[in-house]
């Protein structure tokens, strides 16, 4: 996506978001330092383990079918960032693999990288008399199915998924980094990209699925408009590949405020299943 300044308030906006995600198909946290303690016991494998193809990692990241009730598409061009990943600018040089993976972009120096974006399937709409009416001519009921509608269909996620290959140790080397990046950027960083700039104010460990070889876990707070916007995140290594996942709630994107959600653990665990 361009930025998080995203629509704050009102059914209009909820609309307007749910319209636009569903049209685009536009990273649960992973674990904290414990989860990292696994890296000196693969230390040796994944120096030995062997670099992915953009077109091996494209059999292997999830597509439609793989979590029941998703749908997952391809982001566009227009939904970039920035153009390329050099152009995303970070001042705080120790936040870069986090920026990197929020705006898009491998958090390391890969050889290959996917990205794909994971939407709950849009549900078969019911028949309604109030089809194509205005609410002025609704009744009270009528309304009231509307707004329901609107809700069930704004309390899901956005998820970005990712796979990223690195040569020797690379992969174990970018979970290393994107550990301490967590550690070091507690205060927020802000990311340019396309001329804007974003803000992110805070960066919070948490816990994982404890899926892969090793994960980091983290929620990052950005700031839309004034308003704090939490994105949970998941770095999760399997031998030499890297899957990211990064979720953000669409009732946030419409405006609420302190929404509970975590990344959909059937999202992680089939493409983790791909993974092997």
């Amino acid at each position: 996506m361009k930025k998080f300044a995203l629509p704050r308030t009102g059914i209009a906006a909820a609309a307007s978001v749910l319209s636009l995600a569903l049209a685009t198909g536009c990273s649960d946290s992973g674990s904290d330092s414990a989860d990292s303690d696994k890296a000196g016991d693969a230390k040796a494998s994944t120096a030995a383990a062997k670099a992915l193809s953009s077109t091996e990692l494209e059999k292997l990241i999830i597509a439609t079918g793989d979590a029941d009730g998703y749908e997952v598409t391809p982001p566009t061009d227009s939904d970039a960032f920035a153009p390329s990943k050099e152009e995303v600018k970070v001042v705080e040089e120790k936040c870069a693999p986090i920026a990197y993976i929020l705006t898009g972009f491998a958090p390391g120096d890969s050889t290959a990288y996917l990205h794909r974006q994971v939407l709950s399937a849009a549900p078969e709409a019911e028949p309604s008399a109030s089809a194509g009416l205005s609410l002025e001519d609704m009744t009270d009921e009528e309304v009231q199915h509307q707004m329901d509608a609107l809700t069930d269909a704004i309390s899901g996620t956005m998820t970005f998924v990712s796979l990223s290959s690195y040569e020797g140790d690379g992969a174990q080397e970018t979970l290393a980094s994107v550990s301490e990046a967590v550690e070091g950027c507690a205060s927020g960083f802000d990311a340019t990209g396309n001329g804007e700039t974003q803000k992110f104010t805070k960066v919070e460990s948490g816990k994982g699925s404890g899926s892969g070889d090793e994960s980091v876990g983290f929620t990052v707070i950005g700031d839309s408009e004034g308003d704090p916007f939490p994105m949970k995140v998941e770095v999760v290594r399997h031998g030499s590949t890297v899957a990211t996942y990064q979720s953000i709630a669409l009732a946030a994107m419409a405006g609420e405020t302190d929404v509970d959600y975590d990344i959909p653990a059937e999202i992680i665990k089939a493409q983790a299943a791909k993974l092997g």
